[in-house]
């Protein structure tokens, strides 16, 4: 998935929207709409926006946060195995 972040104005958009809906699938780019310079909406992929909506329920789980702090501090003490020990076990 890109993080090609676009921004454009409304009338554009408006003008194209074919074209972008087109690249926007082609590259998975986000594209920040502005109406006087100002951000007045956000288009992206269904892919893009599934991912996003996945990160903020795992991001909610204080289970998951949890296990993953536990993780970060095993690699940052060296309590890490490689993947080959893990297959051999």
């Amino acid at each position: 998935m890109g993080d090609i972040l676009q921004i454009m104005p409304v009338t554009k958009v408006k003008r194209g929207l074919l074209d972008i809906l087109k690249v926007m699938q082609e590259e998975g780019s986000t594209i920040t709409m502005t109406r006087n310079g100002e951000a007045v909406g956000v288009m992206m992929t269904p892919d893009r926006y599934a991912s996003l909506l996945e990160t903020i329920e795992i991001l909610a789980d204080h289970k998951i946060m949890t296990a993953l702090a536990a993780s970060a501090k095993d690699f940052s003490a060296g309590r890490v195995v490689t993947d080959a020990e893990v297959w051999d076990r």
